[in-house]
């Protein structure tokens, strides 16, 4: 799946102009987050978010750094932090250059993207002009509606290769476990380190499609056993 195929194509917007109380008017009835700031030709400008209101003089929350932070601010930061604090128009408050992607995106390119940059949304364009948004509950959303698969047909033989295969991908060390299929259902018997790795081979087995049921005999190795026994 791509960006297209989750995002919200009706979105709200605001131009430059448009003031900061109108804003956090729209924010409160749509129940939105944030609101993409765009021009005339539709080009994403920036976004305002909450978090770009909630230190506001109207409300008493503005920042007072204190004397001596003061002296470690430039004054180009010192009058950024007043604009962004005091001004009364989208253009003075929201987050420039945001972060866009392109209707082509994939999922997993998405999901990637709002982690490590810590945010909540990111808006779609396309040829430079905004049509969408995903945000995090679009990703949510298309997981709960997202239709399984169609479980591929396998012999029991097969299915414990898979499990092995996935075991090894899941990083859990298996040389003490054995691995045994019947009828589609998988059983996971011997020992493994620590009972995080117990619950990533159920989840390794789990993941295998084909596989009906998981039952788990796993034993947790004894702290400093496996030194012991030749396993290092």
């Amino acid at each position: 799946m791509k960006a297209k195929d989750i995002m919200t194509r009706k979105v709200v917007t605001v131009t430059p102009d448009t003031e900061v109380r109108e804003v956090a008017r729209l924010l409160t009835e749509r129940r939105i987050s944030a609101v993409p700031v765009v021009d005339e030709q539709g080009r994403v400008l920036g976004i305002v978010s909450e978090g770009d209101l909630v230190r506001r003089p109207e409300l008493g929350t503005e920042r007072h750094p204190s004397w001596w932070l003061r002296l470690f601010l430039s004054p180009e930061d010192q009058a950024r932090e007043f604009v962004k604090s005091h001004g009364h128009r989208a253009r003075d408050v929201m987050t420039r250059d945001p972060v866009t992607v392109d209707e082509e995106a994939s999922l997993e390119d998405i999901a990637e993207l709002l982690e490590t940059r810590h945010i909540k949304r990111v808006p779609v364009v396309h040829e430079g002009r905004l049509v969408g948004i995903v945000s995090r509950a679009d990703l949510l959303r298309a997981l709960a509606t997202r239709k399984a698969a169609p479980e591929p047909r396998a012999d029991d033989r097969t299915l414990r290769d898979r499990i092995e295969r996935a075991l090894e991908e899941a990083g859990v060390r298996h040389e003490f476990m054995s691995v045994m299929v019947s009828g589609g259902v998988a059983h996971l018997w011997g020992i493994v380190d620590t009972p995080e790795e117990r619950e990533a081979a159920r989840v390794a087995a789990e993941s295998v499609p084909g596989v009906r049921e998981v039952r788990v005999r796993l034993n947790i190795l004894p702290p400093g056993t496996r030194a012991l026994i030749g396993a290092e």
